[in-house]
């Protein structure tokens, strides 16, 4: 049987495989367990169908399960970030698709997965008797989106023909804008139990950047001398360019500057995540179902209610469209009419 085990040192799975007297010893790649499981499993299946000839890789017959960890996931040349989020999305499917041939799935199939996860979403406790659910459909979207990148893959290796999931439409997703007044603020910062995460904390609220755009800050990126950050290599591949406000040039100046990263650890290396430490803050300020995205909509939120326009705010966080900032748009209303008022503000006396 496949086994699993983790190493001292980190929390990713490898395999173990015993096979004709020979032993196979591996990553994983993920630090889910049962995906892990499903991975080694997977390739024991590939060293038995060659054991008895029977057909593998480069052949129409192809299992769905082998290919996706065997051939796919190991010639991803996207970021680490991205094919952690395919072997998280693939948990899901895998047990759905694991042992079918690829080019025996079709796009009644795709649909009944979809339908599947959409019924699953749907009757947790949570969503019961909503028109919509209260959990997002997000995750099943990034499911079918992995699944149609891997097929895209599977035609451009002339495993299939075509792609089972075109056609197949997104599931609306609700948005998710949750923010904080001032008083929820100053507990969430408070709440932090070390200088590095709450300087994090007010950095995101401050500008409204991802996560990875502040964890890939550089000091040569900061220009404290006009007052602008620059944002690198972004999520929607362009530079776009920050002013720095007076309360943020004093946190950062206050930054010890040891090391090229803005926000380093003790030794001076990149952060590459600071989820633990946001959780224990949020735990400390009262504050439930808050996540670190959840900073950027608190800048949105209060650029818009300060009269700041859409396409400033969109501007400042890098949306590529209008239709991103536009889920602002009913914070906007107030303003309007305050914006109205202060520009009539006259007194007319009927004749």
């Amino acid at each position: 049987m496949a086994s699993i085990y983790r190493k001292k040192s980190g929390d990713i799975w490898y395999y173990s495989i015993s096979h004709k007297g020979k032993r196979y010893q591996g990553t994983t790649k993920t630090t889910d367990k049962k995906s892990a499981q499903l991975i080694a499993e997977s390739i024991q299946t590939d060293l038995a169908r060659q054991k008895y000839d029977l057909p593998c890789l480069n052949n129409s017959n192809n299992i769905f399960g082998s290919i996706f960890h065997q051939d796919y996931l190991k010639n991803l040349t996207s970021s680490q970030a991205t094919i952690n989020r395919s072997i998280v999305a693939s948990k899901n499917f895998l047990p759905f698709f694991n042992n079918k041939q690829i080019n025996n799935i079709k796009q009644i199939d795709i649909e009944e997965y979809q339908g599947s996860r959409k019924m699953k979403i749907a009757n947790y406790p949570k969503n019961r008797q909503k028109g919509d659910s209260e959990i997002s459909y997000h995750s099943v979207n990034l499911e079918i989106a992995v699944l149609h990148h891997f097929f895209n893959y599977c035609i451009k290796k002339d495993f299939i023909d075509k792609n089972p999931c075109a056609g197949i439409k997104k599931l609306n997703e609700l948005s998710r804008l949750k923010t904080l007044n001032d008083e929820d603020i100053k507990k969430l910062i408070s709440g932090a139990t070390n200088e590095l995460t709450r300087d994090l904390i007010t950095f995101l609220i401050f500008t409204g950047c991802r996560k990875g755009e502040v964890l890939n800050l550089k000091w040569e990126n900061v220009d404290l001398q006009n007052d602008v950050i620059a944002i690198k290599g972004t999520k929607t591949k362009y530079d776009r360019y920050i002013p720095i406000s007076k309360p943020l040039k004093k946190l950062l100046g206050n930054i010890d500057k040891k090391s090229e990263y803005v926000f380093a650890d003790k030794a001076g290396k990149k952060l590459t995540d600071f989820k633990r430490s946001f959780h224990t803050a949020c735990r400390n300020a009262g504050l439930k179902d808050l996540r670190i995205h959840d900073l950027r909509h608190v800048f949105a939120s209060k650029m818009v209610m300060n009269g700041t326009s859409l396409y400033i705010t969109g501007e400042l966080l890098g949306h590529r469209t209008t239709q991103m900032t536009k889920r602002y748009s009913h914070l906007v209303p107030d303003t309007l009419k305050k914006a109205v008022d202060e520009v009539w503000n006259i007194n007319f006396k009927r004749p």
